[in-house]
């Protein structure tokens, strides 16, 4: 793979990664509520289901388990704010529960086996975190991009509104602080 082919399918994979920031839904405090119960119930029914299984395809269930209820913790909580950090948080928290599920898997093995098992795991996080902490930086460049061109917008509307006199250059103003958000 080239540079240009790895720098492409980098800003393929962060503008992906920002699709779901640009059509984020806030849900309800109510929805949020109910939400968090039936993650609760969720993670007691899995947790329950492991209760039939031994040795380590039961601690391997369990921890599926409990990623199971950390990412839709995050993902709830995403969905409830909306704020770019708290999808970070979704990106980080699938990295940690995917290696410790990861992690738990590789006590089947023994040896070599298991050590190179741990380390693929080790490798996949320190991925898919580098990969989070880059989408941090992605998401807040945007953020930043819209505020600045946010401002240079209203400085246009204001410029154009000092061209007005009176009741229509009050109006005008008005029109453009509610526009772009400006007190």
């Amino acid at each position: 793979m080239t540079l240009s082919t790895a720098l492409k399918a980098t800003l393929l994979a962060s503008s992906l990664v920002m699709l779901p920031l640009a059509h984020a839904t806030n849900i309800t405090k109510s929805d949020y509520s109910v939400g968090k119960a039936r993650i609760g119930t969720n993670y007691s029914t899995d947790k329950a289901a492991c209760n039939s299984q031994t040795a380590n395809a039961k601690d391997v269930c369990q921890e599926q388990a409990k990623a199971r209820k950390k990412v839709e913790g995050a993902e709830l909580t995403y969905s409830y704010t909306g704020k770019p950090g708290d999808l970070v948080k979704v990106v980080t928290t699938k990295a940690d529960t995917a290696y410790a599920v990861a992690k738990e898997k590789c006590d089947d093995s023994v040896g070599q086996t298991k050590a190179v098992c741990v380390q693929e795991a080790k490798a996949v996080k320190t991925k898919a975190l580098a990969e989070a902490k880059m989408d941090k930086k992605v998401i807040k460049a945007g953020s930043d991009a819209t505020a600045t061109s946010r401002n240079a917008d209203y400085k246009v509307a204001q410029e154009k509104c000092e061209a007005l006199a009176g009741d229509a250059r009050t109006e005008c103003m008005a029109n453009a602080k509610a526009t772009f958000g400006t007190n």
